[in-house]
């Protein structure tokens, strides 16, 4: 499998809310850092990975653009989360380090502010 297949295989895993497939791909060391947020590393990642589905969290994804040079994939996509009955749909960027078929390093960069207003239009919608 590629990096990019890694990356690819990971965010498919989480769309279907299989976290064990996607936990698999995982580092034991994982750094993932997301815009604004303090970074989660190793067994921290797991937690909140496992959490997600507990809490009615639900995940998709639309890749735009993967690409690859050596260790480092970059992506370019939209994330959508659910959460009941209010979504959120943006754009987000992502470099991963993938070693040895798994994710060390998983950077997310999206802004915040269009996170909040797609959950926001979507609350002042269902009034």
């Amino acid at each position: 499998m590629t990096n990019s297949e890694v990356v690819e295989a990971f965010f498919t895993a989480m769309a279907k809310d299989d976290v064990p497939t996607g936990a698999a791909l995982l580092a034991p060391d994982i750094e993932w850092l997301n815009t604004g947020l303090p970074t989660v590393r190793g067994r921290g990642v797991f937690r909140i990975l496992k959490t997600l589905p507990r809490l009615s969290v639900e995940f998709d994804f639309a890749m735009h653009e993967i690409d690859e040079d050596g260790e480092t994939v970059r992506t370019q996509r939209t994330d959508v989360l659910r959460w009941g009955p209010i979504a959120s749909r943006f754009h987000a960027a992502g470099d991963f380090v993938v070693r040895d078929g798994k994710i060390h390093r998983w950077d997310d960069r999206y802004s915040m502010a269009e996170v909040l207003t797609g959950f926001f239009r979507r609350t002042v919608a269902l009034n």
